[in-house]
C-alpha cells in the first residue's frame, strides 16, 4: 500500500507498538476492519493506534493479544508505552528537531536540555528518581536521548539556535554550586557560537514577557514552522500555521524586549563570579 505512513520503531514506544500491530496483522492476512471486528473496536481506532495517533489502552492491548494469539506481547509493549520516561508527544517533537534548520527556545526555571551539561542533566533526572516520578532505567533513557539530541545539533548544516532564557533559569541552583558554575560556563560557550543567538529575559520585564510557559519553535527545511509545548501530562506538537504564527510573533517581541547578547553574557559572567 503506497500511502502507508512510515513508522520508525526507534521514535517512541507508541510507534513500536503500532508497527508491530501492523506487521502481525499483515502476516495473518487481516485488514484493519477484520482485526477491528475480532477485537471489538472500529477500523478507524485500529488505524489510529497503528499510525501512532492514539495510544493503546490496557484493554486494547489485551484484546490485541487475544485476537492475534500473541500471549501477553502487546500487554507488555502497552506497559512500555504508558510507562515511558518521555512525555507523550515528545518523541514526535524530537524527530522534527533533528530536521530543523532553526530552533527557537524559551524556558522558565531550568536550563533547556540542548544546553545542559551532563552533570546538570543528571541532577535533574536524579531528582525525578528521588521523588519517585521515574525509575533509574527511565532516567537513563532520558539521559541517552538527551545526549543524542545534543550530538544532533552538530550536524551539517548546523541549525541556527535562538535561545531566550528567563532570568530564573540562571538563579535556580541545580546539582550544587560546582555543577551550576559549570553550567553557567557552558551557557557562555554556547553564546559564543556563530550559530547561536543567546539572550536573557530579565525579571524586570514583568508583564512585557511574551510567554508564561516554555515554548519551542522549529523552522523546517521547507520553511514551514512547528511549535512544541508541554503540560504536566503530555507534549503537543502544533503544525497549524494559524496557531504557530502568533507564537512566532510573540517570540520576536520577546527577543526585542530581552537583554542583548552582550548584556546577557555579562549577566552570566557576574553570576559566575559568585561561584567557586
Amino acid at each position: 500500500m503506497v500511502n502507508r505512513k512510515h513508522l520508525d520503531p526507534e521514535e517512541s514506544p507508541k510507534a513500536a507498538f503500532g508497527l508491530r500491530l501492523r506487521r502481525l496483522r499483515d502476516e495473518r492476512g487481516l485488514t484493519q476492519d477484520d482485526l477491528a471486528e475480532l477485537m471489538g473496536y472500529s477500523g478507524t481506532h485500529i488505524s489510529a493506534v497503528e499510525t501512532g495517533r492514539r495510544s493503546p489502552t490496557p484493554h486494547f492491548a489485551h484484546r490485541a493479544d487475544r485476537a492475534l494469539g500473541t500471549g501477553d506481547l502487546f500487554e507488555r509493549e502497552g506497559d512500555a508505552v504508558r510507562h515511558s520516561a518521555l512525555l507523550e508527544g515528545f518523541p514526535e517533537y524530537v524527530v522534527q528537531e533533528q530536521r530543523a534548520t532553526e530552533i527557537r527556545l524559551f524556558e522558565v526555571g531550568i536550563i533547556p536540555g540542548l544546553l545542559q551539561t551532563p552533570e546538570y542533566a543528571k541532577a535533574i533526572t536524579s531528582g525525578a528518581v528521588h521523588r519517585g516520578a521515574i525509575t533509574e532505567q527511565q532516567a537513563e533513557e532520558r539521559l541517552d536521548l538527551l545526549a543524542r539530541r545534543q550530538a544532533s545539533i552538530g550536524r551539517a548544516p548546523v541549525p541556527f539556535v535562538h535561545v531566550v532564557l528567563d532570568e530564573s533559569c540562571l538563579h535556580r541552583v541545580v546539582g550544587g554550586t560546582p555543577t551550576m558554575a559549570a553550567q553557567l560556563e557552558r551557557l557562555a560557550e554556547v553564546a559564543a557560537l556563530s550559530s547561536t543567538v543567546f539572550q536573557v529575559a530579565p525579571y524586570c520585564l514583568g508583564e512585557r514577557r511574551s510567554f508564561d510557559l516554555p515554548v519551542t519553535l522549529l523552522t523546517l527545511a521547507n520553511r514551514s514552522h512547528v511549535a512544541y509545548a508541554e503540560s504536566a501530562q503530555q507534549g503537543v506538537l502544533e503544525r497549524n500555521a494559524r496557531f504557530v504564527q502568533p507564537l512566532l510573533t510573540a517570540y520576536h517581541q520577546l527577543q526585542v524586549e530581552a537583554l542583548s547578547q552582550a548584556e546577557s553574557i555579562s549577566m552570566i559572567r557576574e553570576l559566575r563570579k559568585g561561584t567557586p
